[in-house]
């Protein structure tokens, strides 16, 4: 997955605290406003249930297709650096409510595995809330070492996730 100006990337997009479609979409501008990345296109918003924490709001989710120049693990601190001005504090909790969440799912067609970086994102095979929203910008994509994104949403049938009218 890489073009001639860069290689193509998926971020997942995430909120579950104050106003989240307005937050998730004022993240899908931040993210096309990095330099480096150019915002290809983003899908629909979702509604979703929590997972894991389930005594926490609903989250609305989203993602994006971007082209960068930047490397996988510069385009992590642009990322976090979002969610920074996006009212984030990471404390360590795993799971709870948010503000903005932005996740770098894939990387071109790469596998990788660092202390600070795994792509393609852990449990990204397993989550309908990130996998609808692939699905929507790109549903004949592979997800690398879990398949084809249309067998991994049939193993998710049982989470709730429902497309918005925005």
């Amino acid at each position: 997955m890489s073009c001639a100006d860069g290689v193509i990337a998926y971020i997942g997009l995430g909120s579950n605290l104050g106003d989240s479609a307005a937050r998730v979409q004022e993240g899908m501008a931040a993210v096309g406003a990095i330099p480096g990345v150019r915002l290809r296109r983003c899908s629909s918003l979702y509604r979703s249930a929590p997972v894991g924490i389930t005594a926490q709001p609903d989250f609305i989710n989203a993602a994006c297709e971007i082209e960068t120049t930047l490397d996988p693990a510069g385009l992590l601190q642009q990322l976090l650096e979002v969610e920074r001005h996006g009212g984030r504090v990471r404390d360590g909790t795993k799971g709870g409510p948010r503000t903005l969440d932005l996740d770098l799912l894939l990387y071109g067609g790469e596998a990788i595995r660092s202390a600070a970086l795994t792509v393609p994102h852990p449990r990204l095979h397993e989550r309908a809330f990130v996998l609808y929203p692939l699905s929507e910008l790109e549903p004949d994509l592979v997800i690398p070492g879990h398949g084809p994104l249309r067998e991994l949403l049939a193993g998710c049938a049982g989470q709730r996730v429902q497309k918005m009218d925005v």
